[in-house]
């Protein structure tokens, strides 16, 4: 089963957690890639902030493209992975030892893929 694993973070990270802190999880997280390459898939890739993300929304006759984000949660997605595992178990497993977790303001999400 395909999933994808969305890495997001909130303002609680830079509020709480020192440079040097956010660094050393930074350099354990690319070990973590390496250690669970065999169940990366397609490419996935780190995100620009999310001050350069442009939205396109409908807009009646036309489409409506604005500067931002369309969403105003408070999480941001930083990046994003799809894994290939045997089913939700596997993929929780997996993302439950991401290194970022040890940080205030992180989350990850785990969303199965629409296969037809």
């Amino acid at each position: 089963m395909k999933y994808v694993i969305m890495f997001t973070t909130t303002p609680e990270l830079e509020a709480a957690a020192s440079p040097e802190l956010v660094e050393q999880a930074y350099r354990r997280t690319y070990d973590w890639f390496g250690t669970h390459r065999e169940v990366m898939t397609e490419s996935g890739a780190q995100l620009q902030p999310v001050a350069t993300a442009t939205t396109v929304s409908s807009g009646g006759d036309e489409p409506v493209v604005a500067d931002g984000p369309f969403s105003e949660a408070r999480e941001v997605i930083g990046g994003f992975q799809v894994i290939d595992v045997p089913d939700l178990d596997a993929a929780i497993a997996i993302v439950k030892t991401w290194p970022l977790l040890e940080l205030p303001g992180v989350a990850v999400e785990i969303r199965p893929i629409v296969v037809y």
